[in-house]
């Protein structure tokens, strides 16, 4: 009956020790460390040179990554402590760049010092990942995806622009027959849990805003910014604006098609007669007692920011 018990602390602790074994922090051996051994020796020679005559001539550091797989761990945590480790950048300028290659989890990051952020921005960083690198490993060349991925960087950060992605000449006719949404560089899932989030906090708001009668016109005012900003986060520019127009218009129509039922008008009358009424668990309270009306309402929760940070700045991709 004891070697249950033992089986399954070393079956544990194994497996805490093959997960750990896949995020370790390699040693800083140049350059270019190919650990997951996917680049030609001509390839790492070149991609040297490049990155050792960028630093001479701009002090920029540039270092290139790759591990076979990270066990499951986050790219962008292991990218932060990596960073953190080989200390790349000058100090006091955090002129620094990190490239990171995971094949078997296709996962890919450039994570920026905070020294060039306002020069490697994040969507930039997401456009090398998504219209350079990504289209090759797509095809499994990674000597050509992290080669143009290095050199795209390099010519940024010298002053240099990105070349127009296929498609994109056409992207005003293109885009204006269609409604396809490009969002930021997120997977899936991080996609449904910010917009359950999102949608979920000012959803809740806008339905109170239709159903109250007085006040439901200031909300109506007070959310539009929010409509325009936060989905942006999950569907993009283009994405927000239909939102913010679909919120535009179904707002007003949702009010003025309700006003006439009766619940609505007891709510009304029930503010005007009573000073306070019950709509949905929330109750609505006149704003003075004179009877004008100004409304305010009040639940029991409340929400507010937590005051939290982001380690640095960059993008993450996958293929």
């Amino acid at each position: 009956m004891k070697r249950i018990p033992l089986l399954l602390l070393l079956s544990v602790i194994l497996l805490t020790a093959s997960l750990a074994a896949g995020t370790d922090i390699p040693y800083l051996t140049g350059r270019v460390t190919d650990n997951a051994q996917i680049l030609s020796p001509e390839t790492r020679r070149s991609l040297t040179e490049s990155l050792k005559a960028h630093e001479d001539r701009t002090g920029d550091q540039i270092a290139i990554l790759t591990v076979p797989t990270l066990g499951g761990a986050s790219i962008e945590e292991y990218a932060v402590e990596v960073f953190k480790a080989w200390k790349l950048g000058q100090k006091g300028k955090d002129n620094g760049i990190l490239i990171i290659v995971v094949p078997k989890d296709r996962r890919m990051r450039i994570e920026v010092g905070y020294g060039l952020e306002g020069t490697m921005t994040d969507l930039t960083a997401g456009r090398i990942i998504q219209h350079v690198m990504t289209p090759k490993f797509k095809n499994g060349d990674y000597n050509g995806g992290i080669m143009d991925g290095a050199l795209a960087v390099i010519k940024v950060l010298e002053g240099g622009t990105l070349p127009p992605a296929a498609g994109d000449e056409d992207g005003a006719r293109g885009k204006s027959k269609s409604l396809n949404i490009e969002g930021p560089d997120m997977s899936i899932a991080e996609r449904i849990l910010f917009g359950a989030f999102i949608f979920g906090i000012i959803g809740l708001f806008t339905i109170i805003g239709i159903l109250t009668p007085g006040v439901g016109w200031f909300l109506y005012l007070f959310l539009i910014p929010f409509w325009a900003m936060f989905p942006i986060v999950i569907l993009g520019t283009r994405g927000a604006l239909i939102c913010l127009v679909t919120y535009l218009v179904v707002f007003p129509a949702a009010k003025l098609f309700l006003r006439n039922s009766d619940w609505y008008k007891k709510a009304r009358n029930d503010l005007r007669t009573k000073g306070s009424a019950s709509i949905g668990g929330f109750t609505l309270r006149s704003g003075s007692s004179s009877g004008s009306s100004g409304s305010s309402f009040s639940s029991g929760s409340s929400f507010s920011g937590g005051g939290g940070s982001s380690g640095g700045g960059g993008s993450s991709g996958s293929w």
